[in-house]
């Protein structure tokens, strides 16, 4: 079988595949965006920009931001105290951003925090970039504010003393391939405090990085990229985006066969350059700057539930921090090839995400829709909805939920569960499995008159994971469903006895768009060309030689890489995409 399709598949590439030709691009006026567009577009990827123009008064106002630097200069292992973002920018306003840091030696300017900052807090109306024209800069959450830390001032005076900053988001892109005291004890204050963490996940195996932690723990949010298109022009590099891919974008699982990233979203962003006021750069596809991108989301929804009494759950440290992570799994894209751990046939039951793209692409504006819908509890619920609550294995061993889908035909159910895991509240802050509940999420479809008839549809029961994610599509003979969290394992006697708070969401979609042209244009340049048929065979003989890689290239979906799969693609010849300019 092996042979015939490696052999099938060069027949195909010699008898269909015409000659390679190569054009030269023109870099003019394509680059030119309209003026006053909004900059950094991969915020408008991720739907910031379209959750601000549904609610223009959601900037950040009122949020406290922590932000972790790593200085870029040691010297004999000592940092150079220059973690520092340039605030002399015009894209920052004054008295926005405080630093803490070791005092010991001056401090400087680090360009990477500089960008950070600005995709996060930035705003300048008259924004100018030679090759871009002129532009609006606003950032995800122009009007937070924020605590800038040296990392290793953070490290000494807040992580090892067991103190939270003052503040409602901690955002770092600094990672360690090692879980080590300090990774724990940001999971510490996190479970402790109900801070939400985001952290980046790392820039994939070309940059030789595993999995980070802190992202790759348990209670963080752990965030991957999403790459630019291969496109000439600058713009479309910045407004247009494919796929998350493993060689820059750090993939499950972990060590501990944990289920990461939870989330992806654009990295390319337009940013403020350190030691020039006026100059703004593209940062290129880096984990590091799609971080700034969830966390500015995250931002938004914990000032929408502030300003709410009836979100106020959703912002609880006992849990909150939970429904918000839930809320942006639940509501993000799946792009193209997503499945549940490597990209095989089968519905992986014990694995809750996808090993590189976690529940998919951010959706600012979905997620702000859902967090709106409130808190509904057990019993009767609307389609769409999130709950916080708790399990306690002598008083409430499970909780249901019961939902109506009118039209069930070609729906798609959404539900995720997430929970924190405990640690200990003192360095070195070990982890406290004796305090922590393993949690089972199904999907049932049900016949009211016929209880006979009901089944389980769908269930999600990772081992490890401290989140559950079920994406099922919806019985066309079913309208009655139920949402079932529960004890995995409940009647094993080991399973502590004390309440456990969980953040649970769920809603209705519709089928995914199989013509999205990321199915086959492999290497994401915008058309379907012979270089996708190369990349297409290069894929399949990876995936003979190494069956647990994420190779991108099953279309069909069958499970494995086929000749099946080069009809597909043959099919789809010169196919292209709407930023394609030849």
């Amino acid at each position: 079988m092996t042979k015939s399709t490696k052999k099938a598949v060069w027949l195909c590439l010699k008898a269909y595949v015409p000659a390679v030709f190569f054009c030269a691009a023109a870099i003019a006026a394509d680059d030119r965006v309209q003026e006053n567009a909004l900059q950094p577009q991969g915020l408008d990827y991720a739907g910031i920009y379209a959750l601000r123009q549904a609610d223009p008064s959601l900037t950040g106002a009122g949020v406290k931001f922590a932000v972790v630097c790593r200085s870029i200069t040691y010297i004999n292992g000592e940092p150079q105290n220059d973690y520092q973002p340039d605030v002399r920018h015009q894209c920052f306003r004054p008295g926005q951003i405080s630093f803490y840091d070791l005092n010991d030696i001056p401090t400087g300017i680090s360009p990477h925090s500089t960008a950070v900052c600005s995709i996060l807090f930035g705003e300048d109306p008259n924004a100018f970039n030679q090759r871009l024209g002129r532009f609006y800069y606003q950032g995800a959450t122009p009007k937070a504010d924020a605590d800038v830390y040296e990392f290793w001032h953070f490290l000494i005076n807040n992580v090892f003393l067991g103190l939270p900053p003052n503040a409602d988001i901690l955002t770092t892109d600094t990672g360690s391939q090692f879980e080590d005291w300090w990774t724990r004890g940001i999971e510490s204050m996190a479970e402790q405090y109900g801070i939400v963490v985001v952290a980046g996940i790392g820039n994939g195996y070309t940059a030789y990085d595993p999995p980070l932690y802190p992202a790759a723990g348990t209670n963080a949010i752990g965030v991957g990229v999403v790459d630019s298109v291969n496109a000439e022009s600058l713009a479309m590099r910045l407004s247009k985006f494919s796929l998350a891919y493993p060689e820059h974008s750090s993939s499950g699982p972990t060590a501990n066969r944990r289920c990461k990233p939870d989330i992806v979203a654009g990295g390319n962003c337009l940013a403020a350059a350190a030691n020039d006021p006026n100059r703004y750069e593209p940062t290129g596809d880096w984990s590091s700057f799609s971080t700034p991108v969830v966390a500015g989301a995250v931002g938004l929804l914990l000032q929408a539930a502030k300003q709410d009494p009836n979100l106020s759950p959703a912002v609880s440290p006992e849990g909150g921090n939970c429904v918000i992570k839930a809320v942006l799994l639940n509501s993000a894209v799946k792009l193209p090839y997503w499945h549940k751990g490597l990209l095989t046939k089968e519905d992986d039951h014990i694995v809750p995400l996808d090993y590189v793209q976690g529940a998919g692409l951010l959706n600012a504006a979905d997620a702000h829709k859902l967090l709106l819908t409130g808190r509904h509890k057990t019993g009767n619920v609307p389609a769409a909805g999130w709950d916080i609550s708790q399990l306690a294995k002598n008083q409430n061993p499970q909780n249901a939920y019961r939902l109506t889908i009118p039209e069930p035909a070609g729906k798609l159910i959404t539900a995720t569960a997430v929970w924190n895991e405990r640690y200990s509240n003192t360095y070195p802050f070990e982890p406290a499995p004796e305090k922590n509940a393993n949690l089972r999420l199904e999907v049932w479809a049900i016949d009211p008159n016929v209880p006979e008839k009901d089944y389980l549809l769908d269930y999600s029961d990772s081992i490890v994971d401290n989140v559950e994610h079920i994406y099922c599509r919806a019985d066309a003979n079913y309208t009655d469903y139920k949402i079932v969290i529960s004890y995995s394992n409940p009647d094993d006697a080991n399973q502590p006895d004390i309440a456990n708070h969980y953040g649970l969401t769920w809603n209705i979609g519709k089928e995914p768009d199989k013509n999205n042209i990321l199915w086959y244009d492999l290497n994401a340049d915008g058309i379907v060309d012979e270089a996708d048929f190369a990349v297409l065979a290069g894929n399949l003989i990876t995936s003979i030689q190494s069956p647990e890689s994420y190779i991108f290239g099953d279309i069909n979906n069958n499970g494995s890489i086929d000749a099946d799969d080069l009809q597909t693609l043959l099919h789809h010849i010169n196919l292209k995409a709407d930023w394609r300019k030849d």
